[in-house]
């Protein structure tokens, strides 16, 4: 893109956002996160603070510095050196009563993100945090320890997420999570969008002049564009967030290392965005594996005695889509007379490493053990439940595309038997609420007992691409589908104690407008003891 149109489209709407600098950003932030401290003419905090998982006796808390805001995304943007960056932890908001401190590099190798394990803090605990380089300070970020393994916990809040295409919509939703005060939000991918502008600009919120992300720097710049909306930053400043990824952080249904085109220059995009997206998220140097081969991002994260929460790695390990041509996009869907390795028992969606490590880790949360936590919690990427079609297509890049293992994973909670199972997704743009069956396949009833509930959210911002009449025909096939909307656009919001596990659907009014209200379009119920959703 030609360098004095790109300045030409930062100095419009989206120089609004960045130009403004930290004070647009401040405004959206609760009152102990805005510093009284005086700004320098450049600050290097425009993309916000951000901390991670939640840990019994520690906290990941992570910023990434930048030039000034007007050249992002400039190839000829000044080069920052590596820079010192100090950091607080302290108990108050006025950083009066200090925890620890201590200081970093910002490396230009790694996009000058700052990733601080600040170790020996006491579980259960609230702490605040900031970052100074030279005269700057940045935006004070509200974190959180877990509570000690096999705690008794009263509550836990959280907010699940995904899907926040720049010019599909505004960033709404994120403030009303601020408001419902969290203790943690869970992403499930597609924070950024890999795409160019479509040419078509009609209907769009909000422009952006990016580029098609390839490189490194390309997707850097998607970053910094996606966290220069300050509803954004500010649900980032409120609580801990645990973060996985899903396609669009690289490109639209890769699969592995299966991409579009040429084999080699798709591994090449792939470090790139996968870097790019470590140097980002508030994620712990212990994701980075060996030469950067990949990020360690399966993982489990205990609440006390009342949660424990599997996260899931929908994209790193999975087969190709079945029937797909390698180097080509996937199709979206096969017919089932016509695609015999749909069913293919070999085809895997998380990996074999994975769902054996899963397997453990149910096998843990069994109602059996007495250290087993209230709710057993898996939270991934897109929709589990199946969706049976009278046309005979079926979807190929969600668990619909992968059968066998599907089956697998509920045979899994089955033999694991858990107090309570919960599985929580994202992708598809669309809320559903579900009652997971034994038998994936196949509708519930006498002879195929619901095992588990399922909630998938709605996007943050991204289109459904489909319509509402062509989702209620799917769900009147499909008895397990007890709620299933297309046409609204949010959040989910979750509390959970150990005798109910409630989930509200909040949707944004118009995603077109930044300052949109956000309501709540359903809420469902799970009892403790009794699997499956109920309508409240």
């Amino acid at each position: 893109m030609n360098s004095s149109l790109f300045h030409r489209s930062l100095s419009g709407r989206r120089g609004l956002l960045l130009g403004a600098g930290l004070g647009a950003v401040l405004a959206q932030l609760p009152a102990w996160a805005r510093s009284g401290s005086d700004h320098p003419e450049h600050d290097p905090f425009t993309l916000g603070v951000a901390s991670g998982d939640p840990q019994p006796d520690n906290a990941l808390i992570w910023t990434r510095l930048t030039p000034p805001a007007h050249w992002l995304g400039q190839a000829e943007a000044p080069p920052l050196p590596a820079l010192t960056v100090r950091w607080e932890l302290a108990h108050d908001p006025a950083f009066r009563n200090i925890a620890a401190s201590g200081q970093t590099q910002a490396l230009p190798e790694w996009g000058h993100s700052v990733h601080v394990q600040v170790n020996g803090l006491a579980p259960g605990r609230h702490y605040f945090y900031r970052f100074m380089q030279g005269d700057a300070i940045s935006p004070t970020g509200r974190c959180g320890t877990a509570p000690a393994p096999g705690a008794a916990v009263p509550r836990l809040r959280l907010a699940f997420a995904a899907c926040q295409r720049w010019e599909h919509g505004h960033y709404a939703a994120w403030r009303a999570v601020v408001q419902d005060q969290p203790d943690l939000v869970l992403f499930l991918g597609d924070y950024i969008y890999e795409y160019a502008q479509p040419a078509n600009a009609e209907g769009l919120a909000r422009p952006q002049p990016l580029r098609t992300a390839r490189t490194l720097q390309d997707y850097r710049d998607r970053y910094a564009l996606h966290k220069s909306d300050p509803l954004l930053q500010a649900a980032h400043a409120v609580c801990n967030w645990s973060v996985i990824w899903d396609d669009h952080e690289v490109e639209n249904d890769y699969a592995a290392d299966q991409g579009v085109g040429d084999p080699g220059a798709f591994l090449a995009r792939r470090m790139a965005a996968w870097q790019a997206f470590y140097e980002n998220m508030p994620l712990r140097a212990g994701a980075l594996q060996r030469s950067l081969q990949g990020l360690q991002l399966y993982r489990s994260l205990r609440w006390g005695s009342l949660a424990q929460l599997h996260l899931l790695d929908g994209r790193q390990y999975r087969s190709l889509q079945a029937c797909r041509t390698p180097g080509k996009a996937d199709s979206g869907s096969v017919h089932t007379d016509r695609c015999p390795e749909l069913f293919d028992p070999a085809r895997s969606l998380l990996g074999r490493e994975q769902e054996a490590w899963l397997g453990r880790q149910l096998q843990a949360d069994s109602r059996h053990r007495p250290e087993a936590a209230r709710w057993s919690v898996v939270a991934q990427t897109t929709l589990f439940t199946a969706r049976r079609r009278p046309s005979g297509h079926q979807s190929t890049d969600s668990w619909d595309g992968y059968p066998a293992a599907r089956q697998r994973l509920s045979q899994q909670i089955a033999e694991a038997a858990p107090h309570n199972s919960v599985l929580l997704g994202g992708d598809i743009h669309q809320n559903y609420v579900c009652a997971v069956p034994t038998l994936a396949d196949r509708p519930p009833g006498a002879g195929n007992p619901v095992l588990a509930s399922e909630f998938c959210t709605t996007s943050i911002s991204s289109r459904s691409g489909t319509t509402q009449d062509k989702v209620d025909a799917l769900r009147a096939h499909n008895p397990q589908v007890l709620l299933a909307r297309c046409e609204e656009r949010g959040y989910s919001l979750v509390d959970i104690t150990p005798t109910t596990w409630r989930t509200q659907l909040r949707t944004v009014a118009d995603p077109l407008r930044a300052d949109s209200p956000v309501t709540t379009l359903a809420h469902w119920v799970v009892e403790h003891g009794r699997p499956g959703p109920v309508a409240a």
